[in-house]
């Protein structure tokens, strides 16, 4: 046997098996991303149904005021949105001053 055949016989059977296995993981990552989706929905309910606020599309104004170097604003924005007192406030503004 020819040493090309023999490469052929062990190069095609692998490369059939990597597209099936790169198809089946894209289709594997589509229903994660659907099914993230679906919680996702389902969280929103409860929590509207409950009355809860999701504190985070709460702090996208502190988030304004600190990229605009309102530190003033954004801690009394982050009081608003949470009740948390001044001083756990002023902390979790200048954490979040400090992540990208």
């Amino acid at each position: 046997m020819d040493p090309i055949d023999i490469i052929s016989v062990f190069t095609l059977p692998l490369l059939a098996f990597l597209l099936i296995e790169a198809a089946t993981a894209a289709r594997r990552q589509r229903d994660t991303v659907a099914r993230l989706a679906r919680l996702d929905r389902k969280m929103q309910l409860l929590l509207t149904h409950l009355g809860i606020v999701d504190p985070e599309q709460e702090l996208a104004e502190v988030r304004e005021h600190l990229r605009n170097g309102r530190t003033i604003h954004a801690v009394r924005a982050y009081r608003k949105a949470t009740g948390e007192g001044l001083l756990e406030a002023k902390q979790a503004v200048d954490r979040m001053a400090g992540q990208p």
